[in-house]
Order: structure tokens, then sequence, then C-alpha cells
């Protein structure tokens, strides 16, 4: 994005990098005097040429700054994951959202102020912390909405999470062209925009009441989990409710604090564990960040003049299908949706690399490379960009559920952290191929959900627990069953 130019560019300006040695990352050539290294002699205000050796010096350290300005956010992320269920537990869900959104604000006040400073310093520094902020919102919301949703809507409402990410990402896509903020001017209002969401969210939050589970199993404090329940519900019957957070509450007691080990030896958890550990490897590995963060080069490649606006239809491609999914995730199901968009992103991937190989031979295949783009981000966002983040928090009860969805939400992240990291050295090393690799990778997760993810639509957190119990417990049987033939077989021998 040209945003993302004018960030590099003022990165040399504030290192003093020379403005010859910009042509050695992607031509990021702007047309400014500014950028030029002043002589600090008195009186000598002329451009000082640079050795070659500094001039290689200078263009690592500036692709480094720029790698540590892109990937400290994911590393945020993944450390403040591990205490969103922490936090959630402690201050309650509405307090550790404004707690989360505190930080957001600290990370965009640096960010604005990045002109005024050691830009470098002050967007690293900015994305770090804003890097926390999306770690705990991660695991706050997908658990906030799975507890005050009714079961009906729970898919619906959990998806509607995703379609304001989505949402957040086309805004953040056109406000970031150079002729709005992207530029050398307003960039930093870009950054410092950051905040805009979060003060939103606060001011909502006012009217949200808590999450009436945390009040009625972690609190104990039924009078309140009741009033919270009749706002959300909007009536004063909320008997189904609360005789479901009953057993919930019951089993609940019977459950000790659940820590990271214990999910994955306690035999309740183990499975329900490593298939959401999996659904979301699923969704990182899948290769959709690989098209978000080079979506605009392969669109050069393809031969468009003007490939951010294209990228642009991606981004509007993904929320009209994010908005799509919240209609059919209750009616089809999050596992149909889910094998859905696994096999729809196979196929697609496929086409992709298909087109990107033989662009050279026909150029028609430009629009076959593009169009299985934009159709690999539809599947995606059909399901497995949203349904990981709820359906979660819909496979565990209330003890364990914090520390799944931390470890479920720090998986997400490393795995984006990985992707960010090893997709350019891998493009660099299968060149044109490389999506042939994704849709090996997609096509593993797809054959995992067909035989060990169950369906969750409208169920209760008891049934899925008792959905889990029974493939378990049916993997028992049949294998005792086994042994005992064995056995009768060698005594009538």
């Amino acid at each position: 994005m040209a945003g993302d130019k004018v960030i590099i560019s003022h990165y040399r300006h504030a290192l003093g990098v020379p403005l010859d040695d910009r042509k050695a990352t992607d031509d990021y050539v702007f047309n400014t005097t500014d950028a030029l290294p002043i002589s600090l002699h008195p009186g000598t205000p002329t451009p000082v040429p640079w050795p070659e050796e500094e001039t290689v010096t200078s263009t690592g350290l500036i692709t480094m700054l720029w790698s540590l300005s892109v990937s400290t956010f994911a590393v945020g992320g993944m450390i403040a994951s591990f205490f969103g269920g922490w936090l959630g537990d402690k201050l309650g869900r509405i307090k550790a959202l404004f707690a989360a959104n505190s930080l957001s604000l600290v990370g965009a006040l640096l960010m604005g102020c990045a002109k005024l400073g050691p830009s470098h310093i002050l967007i690293i520094a900015g994305r770090s912390i804003s890097g926390l902020y999306c770690g705990l919102i991660s695991g706050l919301v997908p658990m906030y909405i799975g507890e005050i949703a009714p079961t009906s809507l729970r898919g619906a409402l959990g998806t509607l999470h995703q379609l304001a990410i989505v949402t957040g990402i086309l805004i953040s896509q056109i406000i970031g062209l150079d002729f709005i903020l992207g530029n050398q001017d307003l960039w930093h209002i870009l950054l410092g925009l950051s905040a805009v969401p979060a003060l939103l969210q606060s001011l909502l939050l006012i009217f949200c009441p808590e999450s009436p589970r945390y009040l009625y199993i972690k609190l104990e404090e039924e009078v309140k989990a009741k009033k919270s329940l009749k706002r959300l519900r909007g009536s004063n019957d909320v008997t189904k409710d609360m005789n479901e957070m009953k057993k919930e509450k019951e089993e609940a007691s019977s459950e000790q604090k659940v820590s990271v080990i214990q999910l994955f030896t306690n035999p309740s958890y183990r499975q329900p564990m490593i298939v959401a550990l999996m659904l979301h490897m699923a969704q990182q590995f899948s290769g959709i960040n690989a098209i978000f963060y080079y979506s605009t080069s392969i669109f050069q490649t393809a031969g468009l003049s003007q490939p951010v606006y294209a990228t642009i239809g991606v981004g509007a491609i993904n929320m009209v299908f994010t908005a799509l999914s919240v209609f059919l995730v209750e009616k089809a199901g999050r596992r149909s949706l889910f094998l859905i968009g696994m096999s729809g992103m196979f196929f697609c991937a496929i086409f992709m690399s298909v087109g990107l190989v033989l662009l050279d031979k026909f150029a028609w295949m430009s629009y076959v490379s593009m169009s299985a783009i934009f159709l690999f981000v539809s599947f995606f966002e059909i399901g497995p960009g949203p349904i990981p983040w709820f359906m979660v928090a819909e496979f565990f009860s209330q003890g364990p559920r914090p520390t799944a969805l931390a470890l479920a939400a720090f998986s997400n992240w490393a795995c984006n952290f990985i992707i960010a990291l090893c997709f350019q050295y891998i493009a660099d090393f299968c060149g044109p191929y490389v999506f042939f690799l994704f849709a090996g990778v997609v096509l593993a997760f797809t054959l995992f959900t067909f035989f060990k993810v169950p369906e969750t639509k409208g169920k209760s957190f008891e049934e899925i627990a008792a959905e889990f119990r029974k493939k378990s417990g049916s993997a028992q049987r049949s294998k005792a069953h086994v042994e005992m033939e064995f056995l009768r077989a060698t005594g009538t021998v």
C-alpha cells in the first residue's frame, strides 16, 4: 500500500539514509529533497555522498526496522493472548475489555506522534502495544459473545466479530490510499486512527451488561446474573437460560482450575483442545495471510496497472462474504461451512498456481489467477475465517474455557507470525508453485475436519462436551470389544 512506502521513506529520512539507496527496497522512490542526508558541518548544507559499504548497511537496517514494525504486532498478540482469559476472570468480561482498550489508545498515541520524534522507535513501540491489545481482544471478545448469546444465535453473533475485523481492514485499505491519508503529510494520522475503534467500543461497553455466566458461575451472584439475562433477552422469563447455567455450574463446581498441561493430559479436554488448535492452524496455514500480505504484488504480476485497487476489491469481497456467513452459519452449521470453505480454497489455490505458472505462455491466465484470489477469499470468509474463533468457545465449559481460548488464540497468532516471517522465503524458493504447497496443507486440514470435528450448531455446551466424550468413549469401547474377541478366540483354541 502507498502508506507503507511513505512510512519507509520517513524511516530513511529519520536515519539519514541517502536518496540513491531507495531503489534497493522495492523501488520506494519519492521525489522529495527532505530525505537527502545533510552534512553536519556548518555552512555546507549539501548532500554528502555515502560510501557503497554504508549504502548496503543502511539498506539492511531499513529492511530490519520495517520487518520489526510488521512482526512486533504479531509478537505482542502472541504474548497477550495467554492473558486474555486470566484478565477476563480477574476483572470480569466488561472491565477486561475496557483495560484492553486502554492499550489500544496508548499504541495509537505513540504511532500518531511518530512524525514528531524518532519515527521507527515510536511506530515499533506503538505496534507492539497494539499487538498486546489485539491479543487480549482476540480471546475476550469470543468469550463474551459465546457467554451472552442464546444457543440459536451463538454462531451468527460470533461471526459478527469477524465481520467487524474485515470491515476495519477494508476501511484502512481505502483511507490508506495516497490521495487520502497514505501520503507524506498525513500518514501519522492514518496510524493514529487505530484509536477510533477502541474509543467507539469503550463508549458502547457502557451499555453492555456483564456476562451472566461469569456472574453466576464464577462469582455466584444469581440475582445479578438474572438481571443481566433479562437485559440481554429482553424478557422477564429467563428460566431456560438459568437452568442451562445451573447445569454448567454443577459441572464447573466439580472442576478445578484447568492449566495448559491439563488440557492435554485430561482425556475430557484433550480431544476438543487438539481440534481447537487444528482449526486455528487451518485458518492461518491455509494461505490467506499470504494473499493479504502480497495480493498487490500478485495482481501486479498478473499485469494490472493499478493493483492497489484490486487489493481493495479483495477487501470488499472479504467483507461481503463474511456478512453472508452471518446468515448461513445457523442454517448450514459450523462444520459444514468450514468444510465447504476449505474445499473451495483447495481448488482455488491450485488454479491460482496454474495461472501464475502459465502466465508467460498465455496472457489470459492472469484472469485465472485474479479470479482464484477473489474466490479464495470468498470461500475463506464463508467458513475458515470466522468459525474457529467462536467454535472453540463452544467446545469447553466454564472451567477450562478461558485457558482453552488463550491457548487457541496463542496458536493463531503464532501461526500468523510464522507465515509473515517465512512466506517470502518460501515464495522465493517455490516461485509460482507456492500455492500448490498451500493446496496440500488445505487438503490435509479438510480431511482432519471431516473425520474429527463435530457439529456444534444448536447444541448447549454440555451437549457438545457429551459429543466429544461419546467419540472418545466409542473408541475405547471398540478397543475393548476387539480385546474381548481376541480373548474369546484364544480361549477356544
